[in-house]
């Protein structure tokens, strides 16, 4: 658990003394969010108390309101970070537009090389990851998008610091007297001597110079890099491509002799689709989000364990996005159904905080944001986002629940809430059965495209495994027929008799099945017209929230299904 007084480097760029218009409540509540950040995204209240200096109960009225606003969840006396606190990330992301313009040219980057390859912006004299293209390796890269590092132990880091004012030198300067063993960056291990940071002008000079960077093992021993920066066409560096290896595959030399050119030929495309990219759409006229309703009602149910501040502040960064990088308060106000008064005050200490920056009239987000929360929460897999909801559906229907993904021809079992009951369905994580005779498995093959449904009934061997068992494939073709239009699939007996389950699919954001959630039961304790009746509404109901958290999640983030 971080110390209450390290010091991190945002500390060092926020004023000692907040405007006296601050929200205090609003940077409380981030300061929770920092530390659960920090420390891998769940912590005990009392920890976190300790860690940020806030009294326990201060610390519970926070993490009670984060959590009815569905930013974090709480796990006994744990707060764990939550899907849906991504979209405060996502709100920046969109508005840089970046990830949304060169993501693709990254990731057939990586696949050309088959080595990581990242894109990172400046933020004060660090540098924070936008996109990853990870190779998944024994010796796999860890860091994630949002991850802060200090830039002279980067290959971006010289790039990025060619634009530094003398302002951002001088922050840099002070950073490296408080803090000389980087205790301030979590995503890496501390500095142990200070030959990164003494020859660090240096390097930014050849950067200059040269127009790329290298990082010959600077964050750890195996670790190397090679950065090329990518610019918009006013010349103004937009971000740093850089891909990155380990010194069992690649030298200093073959960095620079075989991947810096191909790097650099990518982001000639990638500067090129920043020259071509349209602007971004206008927002449409809409309504206001609700939010001022929201509060003062979540207000009225929750009383004084509700922090209103709070959440009106966090939700005014979703303000943002794409078509709204830019944003006057009165366009803020307007957004989020704020008064002026309100939204001001939630400005001004984000402001204060680092997270927003004004422009004249302008306020605009910054890379910050996506300190509260995204790193962890990026490498979130459905087998992750699943248990909560899952959970809270054993316990509505007091019958055992599961997550299956499709591999080849069976159904696997990723994730399961047992009920607890005396004849309970026990089924564990990893099974793997038959995908034709599950209501999983049907769900999951009726959302196949026809040829490729029909490739695999061809092939699977269809055992009668009790009497009721579907074992002709025409049959059971009609049936997936039926299941694809009624959006359900209910099995009575085929797998195992007595047991009779009811199934529905999970969608990605494009709409295709991804896994499929099940209610299992003995056959006595329902029929199956009570199970469509009683069952399938909090079955649909259960996967249209998992659905809100993996779209979130999968934004700007690759979601594996485990």
């Amino acid at each position: 658990m971080t110390s209450p007084h390290a010091l991190t480097p945002a500390d060092l760029t926020v004023a000692a003394t907040p405007p006296e218009e601050a929200v205090a409540p609003l940077m409380r509540g981030i300061a929770v969010l920092r530390e659960l950040t920090d420390v891998g995204g769940a912590a005990g209240l009392s920890d976190l108390g300790r860690a940020t200096g806030l009294a326990r109960a201060t610390v519970d009225r926070v993490t009670g309101t984060l959590a009815h606003m569905g930013y974090v969840r709480m796990d006994g006396s744990n707060a764990v970070l939550a899907p849906r606190l991504m979209e405060l990330g996502n709100a920046y992301l969109a508005a840089l537009r970046l990830p949304a313009l060169l993501s693709a040219h990254a990731d057939a980057l990586a696949d050309e090389l088959d080595e990581s390859v990242s894109l990172a912006v400046a933020d004060g004299d660090g540098i924070r990851f936008i996109h990853q293209a990870i190779r998944r390796r024994a010796l796999s890269l860890s860091f994630r998008i949002g991850d802060l590092l200090p830039a002279e132990r980067t290959a971006p880091g010289p790039l990025l610091a060619t634009e530094w004012s003398a302002q951002d030198w001088a922050r840099w300067h002070k950073r490296q007297a408080a803090d000389p063993e980087d205790l301030g960056f979590p995503a890496i291990p501390p500095r142990s001597h200070g030959v990164a940071a003494t020859d660090f002008e240096e390097r930014v000079e050849r950067a200059r110079a040269h127009g790329w960077a290298l990082d010959d093992q600077l964050i750890e021993p195996g670790l190397v890099a090679a950065a090329v920066p990518v610019r918009t066409p006013d010349s103004r560096i937009a971000c740093v491509a850089s891909v990155v290896s380990h010194t069992s595959r690649h030298s200093e030399d073959s960095l620079r002799d075989f991947l810096l050119p191909r790097l650099r030929a990518a982001v000639t495309v990638m500067e090129r689709e920043l020259a071509d990219a349209p602007p971004p759409a206008p927002p449409s006229e809409s309504a206001p989000s609700g939010l001022a309703t929201w509060t003062s009602v979540s207000k009225q149910e929750l009383g004084g364990e509700f922090i209103e501040s709070l959440a009106r502040g966090l939700t005014v960064v979703t303000a943002f996005g794409e078509g709204r990088a830019e944003l006057t308060l009165s366009e803020v106000a307007e957004a989020t159904g704020l008064s002026r008064a309100t939204a001001r005050r939630a400005l001004i200490t984000l402001e204060h905080l680092g997270y927003i920056t004004l422009h004249g009239r302008i306020f605009r987000l910054t890379p910050r944001v996506l300190a509260l929360g995204f790193p962890p929460l990026s490498k979130t897999t459905l087998t992750r986002i699943a248990p909560p909801h899952l959970a809270a559906l054993t316990h509505r229907v007091e019958d055992s629940t599961t997550l299956a993904v499709l591999t080849g021809d069976d159904v696997q079992c990723t994730a399961s809430v047992a009920a607890g009951r005396i004849m309970d369905v026990a089924i564990a994580v990893g099974a793997r059965v038959p995908a034709y005779v599950t209501s999983t498995g049907r769900v999951l093959l009726a959302g196949l495209p026809a040829e490729e449904r029909s490739v695999r009934l061809a092939r699977v061997r269809m055992g009668a495994l009790t009497a009721h068992t579907v074992t002709r494939s025409t049959d059971l073709e009609a049936i997936l027929e039926r299941v694809r239009e009624d959006g359900y699939a209910l099995v009575d007996e085929e797998l195992e008799e007595g047991l009779r389950s009811i199934a529905v699919p999970v969608r990605d954001r494009d709409g295709s099945p991804v896994a499929a959630i099940n209610v299992t039961m003995h056959s006595g304790r329902r029929s199956a017209a009570e199970c469509v009746t009683n069952i399938l509404p909090e079955l649909r109901a259960t996967a249209a929230r998992i659905e809100v958290d993996l779209h979130i999640t999968g934004r700007f983030v690759r979601v594996p299904a485990a």
